[in-house]
């Protein structure tokens, strides 16, 4: 969510239920399990967790008997009351409760500040608030999973055992999310990734590093095709650029300084200290500079596919979506700043029109303004900011300030694509730079023969191709559309005596640049045909001996049914139109 979106929430009804809610688990936890110590148990997106150090671990009968005991606080309808303490009140307080946890938060507090319980019944816990007034408000909740996390978010602290949950003001609701929540898990990409055969990580390879099998790499190869032809349309070049640079490039750019948690340990190359990049601009910063631009050279407008490395914590990578390395749709346009509002109508446009074309067609759209902490003199920013609102005007997108929450060195827009059920995913971004433009110390000559700072747009589309790939695969449960699928039509014999027919074609409809698999297998008609719709293939094609001898094929669409009859022609003419015009159907 933005900060907009968050203050919202936290501002709701809600938010507090949910917050209250979190309270009363707890409390079922510590009734049921005496021994289990609290840490603590905010409200979030869409539920709440409570985070507990109990070494055995709850499991899902646990959660029963948790949600049992919930429900006999929530009819005793105990009020919910806010009390002031002191620290040292609250020292003694939890000294007796034997909560090393809570000890722990209290030593981080100043010895002058009030605190604040919250009570309901005999249960209390350190909180600010707000909640509802009594816990019979609590009418739809539901206790979905444990996990483990670390105290404090550290790896290297206690595991701890997280329960989650939600809650909502109706029990429509509930039922709503809940059956939203079983669609996703059917949809999640980890899962359908190993039963399609696309991707794979870990083994002996390590963690958030992925494997793209070669199901999964045809998609990749579609996506990337279609991206570089139009980026090329778009006015483009292409650049392609090293993995690593020496360490004196990222001091440059302050990644270095800001960015080091998230950076690998730099590598000795000729007693030359080398790093992997986090980024790709300095690169496309190091080629501005290769030689004198003039003011007739702007805009330039240089993409990459560039595979970059993080070093992400070990408890956050998520399958495709949160990794260590991946490939970023980088693009970095250098213009002056009379170009600047051109260029980003212009780059807005040509966002919308890659996204629309995977099949996103609604949009959360937000502009982040200048935040406390920035560099470029307040003028600049002023401009960069009606630049980017002029854009936005231009587009009809509706779209929300997000103010101070820009990055320091620009405004940016940020959009969210939402998948078919309704999810928001944050992709693609266009922020202005002041500040690399400035610590390069890159120029152009302008029309007065002098020397001028150009601006710097960064922008991404897909935000990487793996993220991408995985919100794809969940967007379209699997069944890609037929430009996208990695097996677009795959051919099914009857009997041994079509093989020969059958490969024919195979190779007539890969020549064309189709992607074409042949099931010539001596198995029964039922059990091939059961196998291509398990791998969500868009067309078979059978053939049987009438099929044979009449130089036919019987299709069969994962879209339209039964097809008939058609010649190999048509059939092509068929699937080059679909594919040409990038046709996307959801199910």
């Amino acid at each position: 969510m933005s900060k907009r979106e968050t203050e919202k929430y936290e501002e709701s009804y809600l938010y507090r239920l949910r917050h209250t809610t979190a309270h009363v688990m707890a409390d079922a936890v510590q009734r049921l399990f005496p021994e289990a110590k609290v840490t603590i148990g905010p409200p979030v997106e869409d539920g709440f967790y409570y985070d507990f150090d109990y070494p055995k671990g709850f499991s899902t009968s646990d959660l029963e008997n948790i949600e049992s005991m919930m429900k006999k606080i929530i009819d005793q309808k105990l009020p919910l009351q806010r009390r002031e303490i002191s620290r040292q009140e609250a020292q003694k307080l939890f000294e007796k409760k034997n909560e090393p946890y809570k000890l722990e938060l209290l030593n981080a507090i100043g010895s002058d500040e009030t605190l604040t319980l919250y009570t309901h019944g005999s249960w209390e816990d350190l909180c600010r608030g707000p909640h509802v007034e009594h816990t019979g408000e609590i009418k739809a909740f539901k206790l979905l999973k444990v996990a483990g996390s670390y105290w404090r978010g550290d790896e290297k602290k206690k595991q701890l055992q997280r329960i989650y949950g939600t809650a909502f003001s109706t029990k429509e609701e509930l039922e709503d999310y809940l059956r939203k929540r079983e669609e996703a898990e059917k949809r999640d990409h980890r899962r359908l990734g190993k039963e399609l055969d696309l991707f794979s990580t870990m083994g002996d390879l390590g963690a958030g590093l992925i494997l793209w099998h070669p199901k999964g790499g045809r998609v990749r190869q579609a996506i990337e095709d279609f991206w570089r032809e139009e980026h090329r349309k778009g006015g483009y070049e292409l650049l392609f650029t090293p993995h690593i640079a020496r360490l004196d490039l990222w001091k440059t750019s302050g990644h270095w300084e800001f960015y080091r948690d998230n950076m690998y340990t730099p590598m000795l190359v000729d007693d030359v200290e080398y790093e992997l990049k986090p980024m790709n601009c300095p690169f496309h910063i190091q080629i501005y500079k290769t030689s004198l631009r003039s003011y007739r050279d702007l805009p330039f407008r240089w993409a990459e596919l560039g595979t970059v490395y993080r070093h992400e914590r070990s408890g956050v990578l998520h399958g495709l979506m949160r990794v260590r390395g991946f490939t970023q749709d980088d693009a970095h346009l250098f213009c002056r700043p009379d170009q600047l509002e051109e260029e980003i109508t212009t780059t807005l446009a040509f966002c919308l029109h890659i996204l629309r074309s995977f099949g996103f067609t609604v949009f959360d759209v937000y502009l982040s303004t200048k935040p406390e902490k920035h560099v470029g003199s307040d003028e600049a920013w002023t401009m960069a900011t009606k630049a980017l609102e002029n854009a936005l005007n231009a587009s009809d997108l509706h779209y929300e300030v997000d103010p101070g929450e820009g990055v320091f060195y620009g405004p940016k827009i940020d959009i969210k694509i939402q998948d078919s059920l309704g999810r928001a995913w944050q992709c693609s971004t266009i922020q202005v730079d002041f500040n690399l433009p400035e610590r390069y110390e890159l120029e152009f000559v302008g029309n007065d023969g002098e020397k001028h700072r150009p601006i710097m747009i960064h922008r991404a589309l897909m935000g990487s191709l793996e993220r991408f790939f995985g919100v794809l695969i969940e967007h379209y449960a699997g069944a890609f559309p037929v430009w996208l699928a990695p097996v677009q039509a795959r051919i099914v014999t009857i009997s041994d005596e079509q093989r020969e027919f059958a490969s024919s074609i195979q190779t007539a409809l890969v020549n064309r640049g189709f992607r074409i698999e042949l099931d010539d297998r001596n198995e029964k008609l039922g059990l091939k045909i059961r196998e291509a719709e398990m791998q969500k293939i868009p067309y078979m094609l059978v053939i049987g001996k009438k099929e044979q001898e009449a130089g036919l094929v019987a299709i069969r669409s994962r879209n339209y049914g039964d097809m008939g009859k058609k010649s190999v022609q048509e059939f092509t003419d068929h699937l080059f139109a679909e594919v040409s015009e990038k046709k996307t159907h959801q199910h």
